[in-house]
């Protein structure tokens, strides 16, 4: 499938941002350890959600989707297999996010090596020395990981994880999310040193403790789990996506003449909204709710930014803010702090007339008078969404290639861009 816009259209309008992805897929993992039905709401419709789904209803989970509701129903009391196979973990990173659960279920798990965008090595080491601390053996060969836990339970009946203090070399998302996980079934306290702080994985916590973990610590570097015998299955409304929030606030600031982003939580993403106010856009929070981008005569300036986990710059917005400042006067610098390789997209934005150049884990950026639209092709999901913001605002027709980078992370993008006036199809 392609996306081919035509560019120049001014945007205006309301556009009201989806469920975080990044929330999602981690609650929906988590509902494996959960006893009886979980009802997750405000859940994106989109590709890796469906993956994810896949994943758990092989592992013997009942699912029921409810496309139009943005709902999905998950039962976990059938789940009898502990392996997650290749053919669907190589889909998607985030699948490696089933085995802190499936660990603490049943005291064992087997998970293939996980694929998805390659922006960077993304390792789990982090993950595995997390569960090592907790008393599990970790074998890595033939592509799989097998993963066991070495502490009988109470009752005998299997091997459970035992609490354990834990100082992460780094605040990774995903190796904090999958030792909370694990935690939360294991026996005694576990303290998790060096946490991510990502709103996304502070949603996972509410959820757990919703669900009767006892988790204290939410929002700071520094979990305290106290393991708990069993879960039961909730309600829960999944946050908003700050990064689709971000990509359509850029778009607002490339092409809009007034955009209000509903939906758009400033306080999980203010570095950002602050970047783009120092850079001359006129955005404006509205209760910490919306965000409204309105056109602006003033030059727009150059900024300097460097991308670190939460609090800090997001790096999945990297991609997007580029686009933006590529039309801004001057030189930026960008420097990647977090993922190796997210500067795959350059040369496809260079081809249609950015002048951006890599130095190392920089990307200089002289700013140009236009773009020229061309065939590209989407490299990663957020690389792919550069690409479309590039389009809007170039002159001519763009056409994109490789799209399915990007369905596996925007809910109806074309739909969407198009309710606000933007000229994109999605063609087969």
């Amino acid at each position: 499938m392609k996306y081919i816009i035509k560019g120049g259209n001014r945007l205006s309008g309301k556009v009201r941002v989806s469920g975080a992805k990044n929330s999602a897929l981690k609650i929906m993992a988590a509902s494996i350890m959960s006893k009886g039905r979980t009802l997750l709401k405000n859940v994106p419709i989109i590709d890796d959600v469906l993956t994810m789904a896949e994943v758990l209803e092989l592992l013997g989970a009942r699912i029921n989707l409810d496309r139009t509701g943005n709902c999905i129903e998950i039962n976990p009391d059938n789940i009898k297999s502990f392996e997650a196979p290749y053919e669907l973990v190589r889909k998607m990173r985030a699948s490696i996010l089933v085995a802190g659960p499936l660990l603490s279920r049943f005291g064992e798990v087997k998970v293939a090596i996980p694929g998805g965008c390659n922006i960077g090595s993304r390792q789990i080491d982090m993950h595995l020395k997390g569960f090592e601390q907790m008393g599990a053996d970790s074998i890595t060969e033939h592509g799989y990981v097998y993963i066991k836990a070495k502490n009988p339970d109470s009752k005998g009946q299997k091997k459970r994880l035992k609490g354990s203090a834990i100082n992460l070399d780094f605040p990774s998302r995903g190796a904090t999310e999958n030792i909370l996980m694990a935690a939360s079934l294991a026996s005694g306290t576990t303290i998790i040193h060096n946490a991510a702080k990502e709103p996304e994985t502070s949603d996972l916590a509410r959820y757990l403790i919703k669900c009767g973990a006892d988790i204290s610590g939410v929002d700071s570097d520094c979990l305290v789990i106290n393991g708990v015998d069993e879960l039961k299955g909730c309600e829960y409304e999944i946050m908003p996506d700050s990064i689709e929030a971000g990509t359509f606030i850029v778009a607002a600031a490339l092409c809009g003449k007034k955009v209000e982003v509903q939906d758009a939580i400033w306080d999980n993403m203010g570095i950002f909204c602050n970047k783009l106010a120092d850079a001359g856009v006129n955005i404006t929070n509205i209760d910490n709710e919306s965000v409204i981008v309105r056109k602006t005569r003033a030059l727009f300036k150059n900024v300097h930014i460097s991308t670190l986990p939460f609090p800090g710059f997001p790096t999945d917005l990297q991609p997007i803010i580029s686009v933006f400042l590529s039309l801004v006067p001057g030189v930026s610098v960008i420097t990647e702090n977090v993922f190796e390789n997210r500067f795959m997209y350059v040369d496809e934005l260079n081809r249609m007339g950015t002048n951006i150049k890599i130095d190392g884990h920089h990307a200089v950026i002289t700013g140009v008078p236009k773009l020229s639209g061309a065939p590209v092709s989407a490299t990663d999901l957020r690389a792919g969404a550069a690409l479309v913001l590039a389009g809007l605002v170039a002159e001519g027709i763009t056409e994109i290639s490789d799209i399915h980078h990007i369905m596996r992370g925007y809910e109806n993008f074309d739909k969407k861009l198009r309710e606000l006036g933007a000229d994109i199809i999605k063609t087969d």
